[in-house]
């Protein structure tokens, strides 16, 4: 497969039984799709969304959406998908497996996230270990840039959740909190918190490669001080990202993004 940077457009053939035909062209990097509730933000979303999981970014046009793709001869999507929502999981028996105490969707993504920050941490200690062990004169300075995301991500995180306390013990090799001496879980977060660190650690595990983020409503549970710096936070973690998102909240595009929101009845046919 070879991976596009970045979706140029979208085409739906159809959004609800055969009405509603979509094309919508993308910007490089944030897509604000705006509307009254039950007009078909998240349709849209999940029309895309649902045949790049079947098909793991593989395009497939045989589905009714068509992606054009940037550069032209791409055939697959790097994606990622945050689910804001966090409400209970349904397979009780599935979670009764697993080891950590995972009662909602937002759990399990964090539990997966785990997973792939562990793989991230391990791909750059050997990237580190290649340019250190090339023995140049500026090995040691190339080797702290390299590392220099991770550093970031701490450092948004800690200061997002200065108020409370909490910052990421960064000796552990997964996610872990201290709290005036106490350590604690990502499962042990709010709702809230949960929320923001799924999606600046699932930024951070796209090790800065071109990637599209799609978000329903990702400011559900977020302070508003959290909205306002939410798209910034992301691009200073990964430049290469492309942002797909749904809105209600005035908040997320104050900084700058208002030039970017795309309402459903202006991509309607």
């Amino acid at each position: 497969m070879k991976y596009a940077d970045y979706i140029r457009e979208i085409e739906i053939d159809s959004l609800w039984s055969g009405r509603k035909h979509i094309r919508w062209t993308l910007d490089r990097h944030v897509n604000i799709l705006s509307g009254v509730n039950g007009v078909g933000k998240s349709t849209i979303l999940n029309k895309v969304v649902t045949p790049l999981l079947v098909s793991r970014g593989k395009v497939d046009y045989e589905n009714g959406v068509r992606l054009v793709l940037s550069p032209d001869d791409a055939d697959a999507v790097r994606f990622d998908v945050i689910r804001s929502f966090d409400r209970p999981l349904i397979n009780h028996e599935m979670t009764a497996r697993l080891d950590f105490k995972i009662a909602t969707e937002l759990d399990l993504q964090i539990f997966n996230l785990q997973r792939r920050y562990l793989d991230y941490q391990v791909n750059l200690g050997n990237r580190i270990i290649q340019v250190l062990q090339s023995g140049g004169a500026d090995a040691a300075a190339k080797a702290q840039e390299m590392s220099a995301g991770k550093q970031l991500f701490y450092d948004i995180v800690d200061s997002l959740f200065a108020d409370t306390s909490k910052h990421i013990i960064r000796t552990e090799n997964e996610i872990r909190f201290d709290q005036m001496g106490e350590v604690l879980t990502p499962y042990q977060l709010s709702s809230g918190e949960k929320q923001i660190l799924v999606i600046l650690l699932t930024v951070l595990v796209e090790d800065q490669q071109p990637c599209v983020l799609f978000m329903d409503e990702p400011e559900v549970s977020l302070h508003i001080e959290w909205q306002k710096v939410l798209i910034n936070n992301i691009f200073r973690l990964n430049p290469n990202v492309q942002v797909i998102l749904t809105t209600h909240s005035p908040a997320v595009i104050m900084d700058g993004w208002t030039d970017r929101i795309t309402e459903v009845s202006e991509i309607t046919i």
